[in-house]
């Protein structure tokens, strides 16, 4: 049966209505994990000799004692970026099928991710090099078995994060602030965790704890699916009770008003739009790397200034990159009404706008750093608003995406939404900026920098309403290519 299952996968593969851009990304993507491979062979060969070296400590302590971040980096990089393989189960609901192999068939997917496997090349070579340098046998497999289980658990607590949101919510608060506690001195979870860690290698039986945890879990998820695996519970449409929201206050906006509301209301209910909203709070933060002096390549004019676009841009990148496939469920209908692109372009621009100046308002925290950091987080937040709220309207003309507004996939991008005329207007966004920064910067000094990005800002507002014209044609001109493009399934 597994091997049918195989089957149905791959040819799901190449009939798909996208099978060549499927086909360029997994390309792409087999790039992404060569480069993702020769780190962790690198760094599973070299950290040891590295650590002995440079700091003249037991490599395997050391490697123990910050194993905690390792894990933690590890399973926020899947609940990011890991998509949970799933197969198009309700036509296999009406077949003579065990939903126990349908469920294990999909759990084993999961296992077989590159997610799992990438770690192989850390912790085999590191392993063989312990063997090498005279540390017992037994003791390094019996550590060895425990990082692989431990591994698969967080493979596993993906899976549930992914399904119990406010989960995922709590794990990053709890990462926040021990991280938070630990830079500045208030509390070291690694004094507790390398403990256990180190207790894996040291000791003979600690390694079944991560074993059974993992067949725990794996009993857990299993569970989970069997018990929502039917048509009328798991996979059925879930209805909540209708709330009239009329927003009454926005009528004095006219056409924009109208599709203020809209947005307001699909930002409200729906899972992937709310996602973007958390998202715009993470963005905030972002500029801590670079601001901090923690990271030393972060510690310079230019990066800084990229780091000023990206702490008030999250809402613009997040949501307005999908401009206007928020609408791609009906799309179609408005696109028979008497609706002005223009005014419709507006509520999304002025939208755009509003989640700006908030950003900036509550991103005065970083203050703390200084003036001139925060005078850049302004200034990237007038650049933001006068140019890259129009590129990220621009490139919503090319972008042929239909957005699912009951997941949170693809929260970042997806595979339909690159393209080469959307990589090159993403470019202005994000490297412009840095450079016209950099230009005053060293040619004549700081604040000219930061006037020439300002100016480059009221330049694109002052600018609006010809630049808006200009748009409002593309999107006519792309009009029919984005109905067929949501018309597409699969």
């Amino acid at each position: 049966m597994f091997k049918k299952f195989i089957m149905l996968e791959w040819k799901a593969f190449f009939r798909s209505a996208s099978f060549r851009t499927n086909l360029a990304l997994k390309i792409l993507m087999i790039f992404v994990a060569i480069y993702f491979t020769v780190i962790f062979l690198a760094m599973g060969i070299g950290v040891f000799f590295l650590i002995k070296k440079e700091m003249d400590l037991d490599p395997l302590i050391v490697v123990n004692r910050f194993m905690i971040y390792y894990f933690l980096f590890d399973l926020m990089m899947r609940l990011f970026l890991q998509k949970i393989p799933v197969m198009n189960i309700r036509p296999l609901l009406t077949l003579p099928i065990k939903k126990s192999t349908i469920v294990n068939f999909a759990l084993g997917k999961t296992m077989l991710s590159f997610f799992n496997i990438v770690h192989c090349f850390f912790f085999v070579p590191f392993s063989i090099v312990l063997l090498i340098q005279g540390y017992d046998v037994t003791s390094v497999i019996l550590w060895h078995i425990g990082m692989w289980s431990l591994v698969y658990v967080n493979n596993f607590l993906n899976i549930l994060l992914n399904n119990k949101d406010y989960l995922f919510f709590i794990f990053i608060v709890l990462v926040l602030g021990l991280g938070t506690m630990q830079y500045y001195d208030l509390f070291d979870v690694t004094d507790y965790t390398s403990v256990f860690y180190q207790g894996l290698f040291d000791t003979k039986y600690l390694f079944l704890v991560p074993v059974v945890v993992l067949i725990a879990l794996y009993a857990i998820t299993y569970n989970y699916f069997m018990k929502n695996l039917h048509l009328d519970t798991g996979l059925s449409s879930k209805h909540s009770i209708a709330k009239t929201e009329q927003f009454t206050w926005l009528d004095q906006f006219g056409t924009v008003g109208t599709f203020l509301k809209n947005d307001i209301r699909l930002i409200k209910r729906n899972k992937r739009s709310k996602t973007t909203i958390f998202m715009s709070v993470l963005f905030l933060f972002y500029g801590l790397l670079f601001f901090a002096s923690g990271i030393e390549s972060y510690d310079n004019p230019m990066m800084h200034m990229f780091a000023g676009i990206f702490v008030t841009g999250g809402f613009l990148f997040t949501f307005g990159q999908f401009v206007p496939s928020w609408d791609s469920a009906y799309y179609p209908l408005m696109m028979t009404q008497n609706i002005p692109y223009k005014g419709y372009l507006n509520s999304k621009w002025w939208l755009i706008v509003i989640a700006t100046a908030i950003s900036t308002v509550v991103a005065s925290f970083y203050l703390y750093f200084g003036l001139e950091i925060y005078l850049i987080i302004v200034v990237g937040a007038v650049y933001n608003i006068g140019v890259n709220s129009h590129l990220v309207l621009l490139g919503g003309a090319y972008t042929k995406t239909p957005v699912d507004l009951n997941s949170t996939k693809g929260a970042f991008g997806d595979k339909k939404a690159f393209n080469l005329k959307t990589m090159l207007i993403s470019l202005p966004k994000l490297l412009l900026p840095v450079i016209i920064y950099g230009l005053g910067y060293y040619l004549i000094n700081p604040m000219t920098g930061l006037a020439l990005v300002a100016l480059a800002g009221v330049l694109g507002f002052a600018l609006r309403n010809k630049v808006f014209t200009w748009i409002e044609k593309i999107y006519k001109a792309e009009k029919y290519k984005t109905l067929d493009a949501y018309k597409q399934k699969g």
